[in-house]
């Protein structure tokens, strides 16, 4: 495995990820490089185009990103939301940041894992 010069694993090819979770590990490594200004609107737009492609090339893989799957249903309720939102996890996730002051991606990662975590899968870690 090539490291960079600040110690990180160098990028991975599409080809050679396995499911969206290492498409998302390959995004925290280097969001600047996959995501325009770091816009977690604009992943949620990537992720429905993933999965779009998926199903149109046959691939049976679980999706919990959808507005009113899992991965949604979850942060309602982590963010205290007594309601599903019509604007979807990426608007309450953006919105959250700025309130709390931190980057946006950075939350979405964390939020992630934590889902992940209590889901039982593993993280979407820099390792894949």
């Amino acid at each position: 495995m090539t490291e960079s010069a600040k110690g990180r694993r160098a990028p991975r090819k599409p080809s050679e990820l396995r499911d969206v979770y290492e498409f998302l590990g390959e995004v925290r490594l280097r969001p600047g490089m996959w995501v325009r200004r770091s816009s977690l609107q604009h992943l949620d737009s990537m992720l429905v185009g993933y999965r779009v492609a998926s199903e149109i090339h046959g691939i049976d893989e679980s999706f919990e990103f959808w507005n009113g799957g899992p991965f949604a249903e979850w942060l309602w309720k982590r963010l205290g939301m007594s309601y599903p939102s019509a604007l979807g996890w990426a608007v309450e996730i953006e919105r959250a940041a700025e309130i709390a002051e931190v980057p946006a991606m950075e939350m979405f990662f964390s939020f992630l894992d934590e889902f992940r975590s209590e889901r039982g899968g593993r993280q979407a870690t820099e390792e894949g």
